[in-house]
């Protein structure tokens, strides 16, 4: 077994995928009107519509999940921390070293999940 992705779900897949497009700098593969993927060396973040989860109830169960993306440098964070800014996303935590070393910001997307764009300490 091997990890393929994570999957965020959503009532409305076209509000989330330009945030996520705008944040990743990629444009997301639509296979489907109903689903968008992001894939890159290191993962895969997929985007459904609730219509592919079939639980009921399943889209108003709240979760303690964080979509977390690296970047290579703090002055990455700043450049996402701006473009995400312009955009009107809400912002959490704006870029903040946080005790382990990483520089950190905390955003919401338009469905009010948790992204955290992150970069390690220098060395």
């Amino acid at each position: 077994m091997h990890f393929a992705s994570a999957r965020v779900i959503t009532d409305d897949v076209d509000r989330l995928v330009p945030f996520y497009e705008e944040l990743l700098s990629v444009t997301a593969d639509r296979p489907a009107p109903v689903f968008a993927v992001f894939r890159a060396p290191t993962g895969t973040l997929a985007i459904g519509s609730t219509a592919t989860v079939p639980v009921v109830g399943f889209a108003e169960r709240s979760g303690s999940v964080v979509v977390e993306f690296e970047v290579g440098s703090a002055g990455e964070v700043d450049a996402a921390f701006a473009s995400l800014r312009a955009l009107g996303a809400t912002i959490v935590q704006e870029p903040t070293v946080m005790p382990w070393g990483n520089r950190s910001l905390l955003v919401e997307d338009p469905d009010g999940n948790l992204v955290n764009v992150f970069a390690p300490p220098a060395h």
